[in-house]
């Protein structure tokens, strides 16, 4: 079974941030791992709370994230930021 990923403005945005600082060889091992099963884990995730409650994330580096939402009836992963995050955030 394949998901579909789905991206923000915002997160297409980072991706070009992500390209500069060197990082899109990282960003694009997670999204493979999307592609195949959202839930997948090693790479760990966290189940995020408070304004993101529903999202997901997983670290890209120690700084920069990726955070998605999982649309199951779609079969769909929506990516909504791939980049630095505010540690409020991060806070499980």
């Amino acid at each position: 079974m394949s998901w579909t990923l789905v991206y923000t403005r915002q997160a297409q945005k980072d991706a070009r941030k992500l390209k500069a600082a060197g990082l899109q060889a990282r960003a694009q091992a997670l999204l493979d791992v999307l592609a195949r099963n959202p839930l997948a884990s090693p790479p760990p995730y966290e189940k995020l709370v408070g304004d993101l409650a529903g999202a997901y994330s997983r670290r890209i580096n120690i700084q920069h994230r990726l955070v998605y939402q999982i649309v199951r009836e779609a079969l769909t992963v929506k990516v909504l930021r791939m980049g630095a995050m505010p540690s409020v955030y991060a806070m499980r």
